[in-house]
């Protein structure tokens, strides 16, 4: 499970067995969502607050090239 980055305790990673389109889980305290990055959105949420979703959303947006680049290069590297 390749970890691309931790911010405020959310912990951005990749499954290594994923699938396109390129997309991030996020995980804290027992509670996991999953976002497609190209757009930014939600597919699944078990257990955030909607105010933690819109966080996780902003992150995302800042860093939607840094998380393509991350699953690209894992990704291309692991076929």
């Amino acid at each position: 499970m390749p970890t691309v980055f931790i911010i405020m305790g959310f912990i951005f990673k990749f499954y290594s067995n994923e699938h396109n389109p390129i997309h991030i889980h996020v995980e804290r305290g027992g509670a996991n969502a999953k976002f497609t990055i190209f757009p930014v959105k939600l597919v699944d949420n078990h257990g955030f607050k909607p105010s933690e979703i819109k966080m996780m959303e902003s992150i995302i947006e800042d860093n939607q090239e840094v998380i393509a680049q991350h699953w690209n290069r894992y990704f291309n590297k692991c076929r």
